[in-house]
């Protein structure tokens, strides 16, 4: 069970460089290193495509599928991010997240905290997505098989 939360909750941090609402990033292709540090420490480097549609789409925050987020407190303004709410799982798993960070055109930085609790004993972590924009052009996805 720690490991699908924990399994979650990279993915949750994976989730973060789209955040941005449009007019905050630019589509484009885009370098994403993100850092986990909880129970375990990991990092994981990605490059990725994040067409208009995609930017658009994550301006509510992180999530994915297997939390639910909401953001009371979710703010860009002037090239800083200020994020607060909360995650629950299909099984209603609470995670509590609180980030900050900041954004340009072509660059993103989050650090979100996150803290649950897991049998009953307190469970957090800190998670840092670092993000900057390669270009305009994305390569051509590649064919499987």
């Amino acid at each position: 069970m720690l490991r699908i939360l924990t399994a979650g909750l990279i993915t949750l941090a994976a989730a973060a460089p789209a955040l941005a609402q449009e007019s905050t990033i630019q589509p484009g292709y885009w370098e994403v290193t993100n850092k986990v540090q909880a129970v375990i420490s990991q990092t994981k480097k990605e490059r990725r495509c994040i067409t208009p549609s995609e930017v658009a789409k994550f301006t509510m925050g992180p999530s994915n599928r297997h939390y639910s987020c909401t953001y009371p407190t979710r703010v860009f303004q002037d090239g800083k991010i200020t994020l607060k709410g909360t995650c629950a799982s299909k099984k209603g798993r609470q995670v509590a997240i609180e980030a900050k960070g900041s954004y340009s055109p072509s660059t993103f930085k989050l650090v979100a905290d996150v803290d649950t609790t897991y049998a009953g004993l307190p469970l957090g972590g800190r998670f840092t997505t670092d993000a900057r924009r390669l270009g305009d052009v994305c390569p051509a996805p590649v064919k499987a098989g």
